[in-house]
């Protein structure tokens, strides 16, 4: 065992760290990953995951910046399903994407968008897409603006074949939806297909939202809201970030772990609780270069049974 003081802006904490042992990892039920770049192909994902010792991983299905990208050719296809290790897979849509957008026009380019990242999951075998909900630049009553997110998703499903759209929590910044548990569960009550609906956690826009989840206590509270409010049975993803800005400051600002206001308890009650097993977790911190000590210190969190 291994202590090791972090230290943050406002205190130091010191925790017992445990050598993350195969044995420990696989018993844990715990896939932690990052996320990581697509350049050199798509299928290179599987071989720069191994590098870090990584059980997950998150990524753009292409560049993120455009709204016409080129499809996949069939050899692309085929390279990355035969690379595929069948770890944890949870890819990111453009964040061009705004299924709340009421002009027409707009509108429909971004549901363009929105369906072709679909389509390419659905080509790769990938079953899980993580999207940003959207953004209400219409100033929209927030009701009005979760049911043009919820009958983007119920036309895309009906084109697709069995990709399920995960929707992500916001920290609460300018107009965008789904900061609120409230929100997310509006949304996925307007969705059709229940079974093709869930949702990624980001621990730092939980944070800048104004959830207090410093603690293991308090993280377990935000959990039981979100069960009650949501339903722990669209939980489908978590997104591990600590945060540079404080609790309640709706900015989206990530910091590597334990190294921000968040801390390292919120990500031990992670790596401990039964309720974030088997599902992909993906790092988002600012340092790729940390990223493989970023999973060993989060794998050594495990407590000893």
């Amino acid at each position: 065992m291994l202590s090791k003081f972090i230290q943050k802006k406002e205190k130091t904490e010191c925790f017992t760290l445990n050598e993350p042992t195969d044995e420990i990892i696989e018993a844990s039920n715990k896939h932690v990953g990052a996320h990581l770049s697509i350049q050199g192909g798509i299928d290179l994902i599987f071989e720069k995951l191994k590098g870090i010792k990584a059980y997950a991983a998150g990524f753009f299905l292409k560049s993120q910046r455009t709204f016409n990208a080129k499809p996949y050719t069939s050899e692309t296809i085929r390279a990355f399903r035969n690379a595929n290790t069948h770890e944890k897979l949870l890819p990111h849509g453009s964040y061009l994407i705004n299924l709340a957008q009421p002009d027409k026009e707009k509108a429909d380019r971004s549901y363009n968008l929105f369906l072709d990242e679909l389509v390419r999951c659905d080509q790769l075998g990938i079953p899980l897409c993580n999207i940003h909900p959207g953004s209400n630049v219409g100033k929209l009553p927030i009701e009005a603006a979760c049911m043009l997110i919820s009958d983007n998703i119920n036309k895309a499903h009906k084109v697709t074949q069995s990709v399920v759209v995960v929707i992500e929590n916001m920290a609460g910044q300018g107009n965008t939806v789904g900061s609120k548990f409230k929100e997310l569960k509006l949304i996925i009550d307007g969705v059709e297909n229940k079974d093709r609906i869930g949702v990624c956690l980001d621990t730092c826009h939980l944070f800048g939202a104004g959830y207090d989840i410093t603690t293991k206590e308090k993280f377990k509270k935000v959990m039981e809201d979100f069960d009650r409010t949501v339903g722990l049975e669209y939980l489908k993803g978590v997104h591990l970030n600590d945060s540079k800005e404080p609790l309640g400051s709706k900015r989206d600002r990530h910091e590597c772990i334990g190294k921000g206001l968040i801390g390292l308890e919120a990500f031990s009650y992670i790596m401990n609780s039964s309720i974030f097993n088997e599902i992909p977790m993906i790092l988002e911190t600012p340092d790729p270069d940390k990223y493989a000590a970023e999973i060993k210190l989060l794998y050594s969190l495990i407590e000893s049974k």
